[in-house]
């Protein structure tokens, strides 16, 4: 039996011509049942597109009102609640961007929200140093000369590759 821990990497590219491809691309990501116990890692570089693709998923996901970014606060959670299963969706929206000391981690509470289910969406991973645990699927963005988007996604566990199926 294979574990998450030795799954195949698996990789894909799509292309966000604009953003309504990131739009799409967000909603039909919503619609997978396994998306709400995965943790997602955003990498590219500033105003690649990290924070507008949570927005979309998270407004696709049912999320009402304004959806901040979480550059200063590192953190900002969500909680919906779902009709169909009457059992709450916790989200966790993080941006490391102004991360400066991982050793911060304990003191900040990641280990128990990170330990906790629901979904994870986590901005500048690279900040958080060793802390992280192993996310279930890279999403990288990169920008194109022509403004369309790059989109290399790594399914890293089986959560991951039931995300790009």
């Amino acid at each position: 039996m294979m574990t998450d821990m030795d799954h195949p990497l698996i990789v894909k590219t799509i292309v966000w011509p604009d953003e309504t491809g990131c739009e799409a691309f967000a909603q039909s990501l919503a619609l997978k049942p396994v998306l709400g116990q995965a943790m997602l890692e955003l990498h590219g570089d500033l105003g690649a597109g990290k924070t507008t693709f949570v927005r979309y998923l998270l407004k696709a996901l049912g999320v009402q009102g304004r959806i901040k970014s979480p550059t200063y606060a590192v953190v900002e959670p969500y909680s919906l609640e779902s009709i169909s299963s009457g059992r709450d969706l916790n989200i966790w929206h993080f941006d490391f961007y102004r991360f400066n000391d991982p050793d911060e981690w304990e003191d900040a509470g990641f280990r128990e929200i990170f330990a906790s289910t629901g979904l994870k969406l986590v901005e500048w991973p690279e900040n958080a140093g060793p802390y992280l645990p192993r996310a279930d699927m890279q999403i990288k963005i990169q920008t194109n000369d022509d403004e369309s988007r790059s989109v290399t996604l790594s399914a890293l566990t089986a959560t991951g590759q039931a995300l790009l199926s």
